[in-house]
């Protein structure tokens, strides 16, 4: 069954008042987890890779 534009647009309005917005504090404190997960991430895989690194040219250096 179809809707009218001027019911969709009602309804469009209605569910858009019922969305709660996030506080700058909000926003904030989210920005910065991702920002401090994202640096840890980083120094994880950076970490994994020198190790992994290391491994190989110890390897290499006995094998080779």
């Amino acid at each position: 069954m179809a809707t009218n534009p001027l019911q969709f647009i009602q309804q469009t309005r209605a569910e858009i008042a019922k969305v709660v917005w996030p506080t700058r504090r909000e926003v904030a404190m989210t920005s910065a987890m991702v920002f401090l997960l994202s640096i840890l991430t980083a120094a994880f895989f950076f970490l994994i890779d020198w190790l992994i690194r290391q491994g190989l040219q110890g390897i290499l250096t006995v094998f080779g």
